[in-house]
């Protein structure tokens, strides 16, 4: 994960750990772990659209690899981060 997206999923969280203090009926509720919080968001999407990140991951596709494998790239991975209508795509 590259710096730009690191900085959208703390925006992120930084955003949900602020709205369970300000939200009474949900400070009896424990605090997701950034890691989990993560997940969540990859894996539900009405979690994910409620705190506004959405994290994609794909494999990429056969034409994709070839262009990666002809200039000695190793990516098999396309990751999207979108957070407030920003988007940021790396390869892993």
């Amino acid at each position: 994960m590259n710096n730009e997206q690191q900085e959208l999923l703390d925006e992120a969280y930084k955003n949900y750990c602020t709205q369970l203090v300000k939200d009474s009926f949900l400070l009896s509720r424990n605090r997701l772990p950034l890691d989990v919080f993560i997940n969540k968001c990859k894996t539900d999407s009405e979690f994910s659209e409620k705190w506004g990140l959405k994290i994609e991951e794909r494999e990429l596709n056969d034409d994709e690899l070839n262009i990666f494998n002809l200039l000695k790239q190793t990516f098999t991975k396309l990751i999207t981060i979108t957070h407030k209508d920003k988007t940021i795509e790396s390869y892993k």
